[in-house]
């Protein structure tokens, strides 16, 4: 590995976490609107809703459930983000904060999020 890429990677995470940052100090979820936290990888993608004042996970979904034949791509994350949808409306769960995590939205996270607002969630 060369120098080169040593140093855009580093910067590449660095910028990644400076957005996280930045939308995670004007976010937190409440009983009433918890956040909708996701986390993707190169292979995967998961979320959480997350109930920040008790510090509780309330619905989870994620791309290495069994039965996903394809990760790492915009139809697993429609299917995430449906599944999401479902299982937090089973929780009670309406209206949620949106944190994409330092992710731009775009691509997995935008198909994720359009999934989960057919599926019954607000945000």
């Amino acid at each position: 590995m060369s120098r080169s890429t040593s140093k855009r990677t580093t910067k590449k995470q660095a910028l990644h976490n400076r957005r996280q940052r930045r939308v995670r100090k004007k976010i937190s979820g409440t009983p009433e609107r918890p956040r909708l936290a996701v986390f993707r990888s190169n292979r995967h993608i998961s979320v959480q809703v997350i109930d920040d004042t008790q510090g509780k996970t309330l619905a989870y979904a994620s791309s290495t459930e069994a039965g996903d034949s394809s990760t790492g791509n915009v139809e697993s994350a429609k299917v995430v983000g449906q599944r999401v949808g479902e299982r937090a409306k089973a929780a009670g769960v309406g209206q949620v904060i949106f944190d994409r995590g330092g992710n731009r939205y775009h691509g997995r996270v935008a198909a994720l999020a359009d999934a989960a607002r057919e599926a019954g969630l607000e945000f």
